[in-house]
């Protein structure tokens, strides 16, 4: 039997995986909402489905709950400042971090960020409640990229 694996055990042992930095968006009823995603991948190709997970806490949550929708935005290097705002560390909050010009829409009307490496923008397909957090399962209905690099996350950084 082997000891139980503390929390910070648990996020030191993700950071090994270099991951494309996301911020994962959607529009509810008080306006864009968005949240550093520390979990966001594929789930199956055929059909095209993403998987997002969104802890219970996260404002976020409800607008994706309203909207039936999220985006997933890969943020492009230099994009810390993004991290930052939308990883709770910044001085804006809520619908505020969504500054004019730099976001836009998709298929969906979730906010999409112009200068990211591409987004994913899903339609809503199932909410799964495990373990404090939401597991948010998204068809594929549209998709933009771009030729810039993306901003890595690694070992509790960014490279």
């Amino acid at each position: 039997m082997t000891d139980e694996i503390d929390a910070r055990t648990f996020w030191k042992a993700l950071g090994c995986r270099a991951i494309g930095t996301a911020i994962v968006t959607a529009k509810g009823t008080d306006g864009p909402a968005g949240f550093l995603a520390l979990s966001a991948t594929h789930l199956t190709a055929s059909p095209p489905m993403m998987m997002v997970s969104i802890g219970l806490t996260t404002s976020a949550l409800a607008a994706i709950r309203h909207g039936n929708h999220f985006a997933i935005n890969y943020v492009p290097k230099g994009g810390d400042g993004l991290v930052k705002e939308f990883g709770g560390g910044g001085s804006l909050k809520g619908a505020d971090r969504f500054l004019p010009g730099a976001w836009t829409v998709l298929k969906t009307g979730a906010p999409t960020l112009v200068d990211s490496v591409g987004v994913i923008d899903c339609e809503l397909d199932e909410l799964i409640e495990r373990h404090k957090t939401v597991i948010a399962l998204g068809k594929m209905v549209a998709y933009t990229g771009s030729t810039k690099d993306p901003l890595i996350s690694f070992r509790g950084g960014y490279i």
